[in-house]
């Protein structure tokens, strides 16, 4: 009897454990949908505030689900952020690195959440060469384990109008979602002089070219994306417009 009692109790308190679990990835993505659909957010926030580092590195056990949750948290905390107090983009520099976003027992700023997790540790201004080193718990436990996804640079939105607009991201279709949005921000970006062979594109490309595979990975995404009908010979970068642009929504069509 005493052991079917202590079964009961096993049972109930495991039935409650699993009643209470939050999926934060669900959540990161309620959030962004409701940004879109100009619904109230602030309980998703508040669950995000509550998160501890513990909970997330179980649920995000995988960097294509890591990526997901990060590219839904930053672009929905920009959108936030801007709508909130559009002024701060007025200093773009102290806007990106002042600590905001309030998750796994942290709080952060958008070039942690950029950098630090999805470019695994990168430094922010080397064209993606050099990473930091002896990084905190958080960081090393939170970034992604494997290669750093390039295609990340076109479904990020910092706010500005020559920015990847905003779209919701899934860890079941990511791959998909990340080509749909790199090759219509591409498309858009890129124009080519076949009688040159040269492309103007994005000034991303310049950036972050490290992330690229360099110049020469540059030249070979755009024709594998079929962005130019053959790889460039040369390459120019367009200005970048820093103008304010928030609500810059794109619905990924579903397959």
């Amino acid at each position: 009897m005493k052991q079917f009692l202590i079964g009961i109790l096993f049972l109930s308190a495991f039935q409650i454990n699993a009643q209470n679990k939050v999926n934060y990835s669900e959540v990161a993505q309620d959030l962004l949908q409701n940004i879109m659909n100009k619904k109230s957010y602030d309980k998703e926030v508040a669950i995000l505030a509550e998160s501890s580092l513990e909970d997330l590195v179980v649920e995000l056990d995988t960097d294509t689900k890591k990526l997901a949750f990060w590219l839904n948290v930053y672009n929905a905390f920009i959108q936030i952020s801007l709508t909130e107090n559009p002024k701060e983009y007025e200093d773009r520099g102290s806007f990106f690195k002042k600590e905001r976003v309030k998750i796994a027992g942290e709080t952060l700023s958008f070039d942690d959440i950029e950098h630090d997790i999805m470019r695994k540790s990168r430094i922010k201004w080397s064209w993606g060469y050099l990473r930091k080193y002896f990084r905190p718990k958080w960081e090393r436990k939170l970034r992604i384990d494997g290669d750093l996804e390039w295609r990340i640079h076109f479904a990020l939105n910092c706010g500005a109008k020559s920015c990847p607009p905003v779209a919701l991201f899934s860890a079941e279709n990511l791959d998909k979602e990340l080509d749909f949005m790199a090759t219509e921000y591409l498309n858009e970006q890129t124009t080519y002089n076949a009688e040159t062979k040269t492309a103007t594109s994005v000034a991303l490309f310049s950036w972050f070219r490290a992330d690229f595979g360099g110049l020469c990975g540059v030249r070979e995404i755009l024709a594998e994306y079929k962005i130019t009908p053959e790889k460039p010979k040369d390459l120019e970068f367009k200005n970048y417009d820093w103008t304010l642009l928030l609500g810059n929504f794109r619905t990924i069509p579903k397959k």
